[in-house]
């Protein structure tokens, strides 16, 4: 697959994948979806890579899902039924898995925002580390929506029900200090620190023997997230019914009009 918007380097053991759409804040589209979903799912065959990291260019490390009404570069599924619909939104779920089910350690470096599906993709991540100044939030429920992408569980295994209901139902951003407290982020570290960071991060988990690492991991992933699978399939189904209601619509409306909405609970 030819990539567009992502970069891959590889240095020894260490790969560091790059989110590189930064004129577009690296929201997701379909296309910086699949490139990923390939990316992480090329992985598998590489016996040599042992921790991948993964930063985003620009101001951002990922603004979330791309709410443009355009997707000139991804491929538009076919909804035409509820059926083909429902199956086309399995893509961010994916995506998630995706990088969650890495055999590699894997360790998200983020700067600036890292929003909606990109707050998912750095919970399943095995460590976060957050620059001074970056910030994280599901702003789903304020477009009148429910959190997909299994993005839910993965943020109650980092901060607990509670703080995870206010995280996700209050749709805020959070900022690197609360995160820090939170257990969301693993560190917080200068702006221009934070690749040196990471990379030394990435050399101390290297330098561990990787049939032994990468079991570890794996089995603590099963512990935690043993029940995800037995409700996450919902997610979707939660959003075609939060995307036939007013509320949605008046969400979606009232972002791109950069005002805050009126919701009724229609």
């Amino acid at each position: 697959m030819d990539y567009q918007h992502i970069e891959i380097r590889k240095d020894g053991p260490i790969a560091t994948l790059t989110l590189n759409r930064p004129e577009k804040l690296n929201a997701l589209n379909r296309r910086i979806m699949q490139e990923i979903i390939h990316a992480a799912r090329s992985f598998e065959a590489d016996t040599e890579t042992r921790v991948v990291i993964f930063n985003g260019a620009g101001k951002h490390f990922c603004a979330g899902a791309d709410l443009s009404a355009g997707d000139a570069e991804g491929e538009r599924p076919d909804v035409s039924t509820r059926l083909k619909l429902r199956r086309s939104l399995s893509l961010g779920a994916d995506l998630v898995s995706a990088i969650y089910g890495m055999d590699q350690i894997t360790i998200a470096a983020i700067h600036g925002a890292a929003l909606g599906g990109g707050a998912c993709m750095v919970t399943a991540c095995d460590f976060r580390i957050g620059a001074e100044g970056s910030f994280c939030g599901y702003p789903e429920v304020n477009r009148g929506m429910n959190l997909q992408w299994v993005g839910l569980p993965l943020c109650v295994h980092l901060i607990g029900p509670s703080r995870a209901k206010r995280m996700i139902a209050l749709g805020r951003n959070e900022d690197a200090p609360t995160l820090l407290d939170w257990g969301f982020y693993d560190e917080v570290v200068p702006r221009d620190e934070l690749l040196e960071r990471a990379m030394a991060m990435a050399r101390d988990y290297a330098d561990q023997p990787p049939i032994a690492a990468q079991m570890i991991k794996q089995s603590v992933n099963a512990v935690v997230s043993a029940l995800d699978r037995s409700i996450m399939h919902m997610d979707r189904d939660q959003w075609m019914l939060t995307a036939g209601t007013d509320d949605y619509r008046e969400g979606i409306k009232a972002f791109f009009e950069k005002r805050k909405p009126e919701f009724k609970g229609n």
